[in-house]
């Protein structure tokens, strides 16, 4: 089996905020993409459009609550200059952590978006 070991670069949004991630660009140019839709962003926000009250929460880290499949821990490898690491969890950057992650979402609430006082956006969750 040949050995994958990523590089680390730093991903910074416009609001300041910094996070450090593996460069999973080679492994996701090899990577089967998962087509599990995902909400649009537009369709998502008019749904509570007309709602008297609306709430919106965060999962925080939550691709990191999801363990990555032990065959799939060796291609989650990243290098820096204090060492080789390996990601036990779902890391951010992977080409289908989003559509994964909307799936388990969309299990875990079916219920409530069926209802349709609710919405899940991968790791947002709006309701009205």
């Amino acid at each position: 089996m040949a050995v994958y070991i990523d590089d680390v670069i730093m991903i910074t949004w416009n609001y300041g905020k910094s996070r450090l991630c593996g460069d999973f660009r080679a492994l996701n140019n090899y990577t089967k993409a998962d087509r599990y839709p995902i909400p649009r962003i537009p369709h998502a926000l008019d749904k509570p459009e007309k709602a008297k009250y609306i709430t919106k929460m965060d999962c925080m880290k939550g691709f990191h609550q999801n363990e990555a499949k032990p065959n799939s821990i060796i291609l989650l490898r990243i290098i820096c200059h204090m060492g080789i690491y390996e990601y036990t969890r779902m890391p951010f950057g992977i080409k289908n952590a989003p559509a994964h992650f909307q799936r388990i979402m969309e299990t875990i609430f079916q219920e409530e978006i069926l209802e349709g006082w609710m919405v899940v956006y991968i790791d947002d969750i709006i309701i009205y």
